[in-house]
């Protein structure tokens, strides 16, 4: 499986070696343990139910009229022939949005970081109470193992009509031999770069729910925003999202507006820091490299990073070079190390955003008033 920090296959939370790409990162290292799961099939969970009052039959009977329908992605076009019955998820996100517009699908991947004891993440477990197929039950989806990449064997076997992977890393090999198990609605442009609501869109048409999709977005826009609301003094304070580990001696990776992190900061009222818009510039890269030699160069009021525990944030301040970041100085580095906070900033989706928000932007508040003082 990957890491949310660097995704890609095998990739954990850490630095990118030069030349790497988002798919052939550093391998795991004990932070992301792989859990090799055998899941017994259960065929049974269908993404569509059958229509059980007039009005679930007229929207069943709109959604149907919305196929055949052609989605462009960076391989080509897929096309999906009617509405899909039985759908499977690969990477992160994917299945967040399905459920968020009311689909279980019949199979998705294990959550191999950022997981509770489940193999899944709360707001996937809230959302999948509420359509009455939590993991453990009849209805819940098959759980497969990603920890080696892509299962092939085991989506196959689901028998899907449609695979879901608009955000995703995959390859052309990858998206040809997927293709030849289901039509396959594959990233549009950049490896896991695809932003949340324009994955929320796409699913939703590849799901005849297009209206219901362009609803969610705007519905969880409104909720970002209510929520951000609250904390007035993030509004206009600059941010550099990046990756700090002292112990390695690696220097610093910060990520560009190509990353969802930033995209995020960003909507909630922030603004990328010199450095960050600089380096963006004719970018389709999603992080920079940055020498610890010249942390005391990477300037803006909030430094947000992940580190894997408390003491870890404690180097950071006292690192000889690290300490130097104008915002480490000044007290504003928002660091959290609950794997499952940033997993729902990173992977960000309609179901993890919402989540996150309680826990993530009181830190962001707290930095910003350490950086107005």
């Amino acid at each position: 499986m990957t890491s949310p920090l660097f995704p890609g296959r095998q990739a954990v939370p850490g630095f990118a070696a030069a030349g790497t790409t988002r798919r052939s990162l550093l391998k795991t290292a004990g932070k992301a343990t792989a859990v090799l799961a055998a899941a017994a099939l259960s065929l049974t969970a269908c993404s569509t139910g059958p229509a059980s009052t007039a009005s679930e039959a007229s929207a069943a009977s709109s959604a149907s009229a919305q196929f055949p329908v052609t989605i462009k992605n960076v391989f080509g076009e897929t096309t999906i022939k009617e509405q899909p019955k039985r759908v499977v998820t690969i990477s992160w996100v994917n299945d967040d949005i399905a459920l968020a517009l009311g689909v279980v699908p019949v199979g998705v991947p294990k959550n191999e970081w950022g997981n509770n004891s489940k193999g899944s993440t709360p707001w996937k477990d809230a959302a999948l109470e509420k359509l009455g197929a939590s993991f453990g039950s009849d209805k819940a989806p098959v759980q497969f193992s990603e920890a080696d990449g892509i299962n092939f064997t085991e989506i196959a076997k689901l028998n899907p009509d449609v695979i879901l992977a608009a955000y995703s890393g995959l390859e052309a090999a990858d998206y040809k031999k997927l293709n030849e198990i289901a039509p396959v609605v594959a990233q549009p442009e950049l490896a896991y770069g695809t932003p949340w609501q324009e994955a929320t869109t796409l699913i939703g048409k590849a799901l005849g729910k297009t209206a219901e999709a362009e609803k969610l977005v705007t519905d969880t826009e409104a909720t970002i925003k209510a929520e951000a609301a609250k904390y007035p003094q993030i509004t206009g304070k600059s941010f550099i999202y990046g990756n700090l580990e002292p112990a390695k001696g690696d220097g610093v990776n910060v990520y560009l507006a190509a990353d969802n992190r930033p995209r995020f900061l960003t909507e909630i009222g922030m603004k990328p820091a010199a450095i960050v818009e600089e380096k963006s510039k004719g970018s389709k890269e999603f992080f920079t490299a940055w020498s610890a030699e010249k942390a005391n160069e990477l300037d803006s009021d909030v430094f947000v990073t992940w580190v894997p525990d408390a003491k870890t944030k404690d180097q950071i301040v006292k690192d000889p070079l690290l300490s130097q970041i104008p915002a480490v100085k000044k007290g504003a580095l928002v660091a959290d190390s609950d794997n499952s906070l940033t997993l729902a900033i990173s992977a960000s989706s309609p179901l993890s955003l919402p989540w996150a928000l309680d826990k993530f932007l009181p830190q962001l508040a707290a930095g910003a008033d350490a950086a107005a003082k």
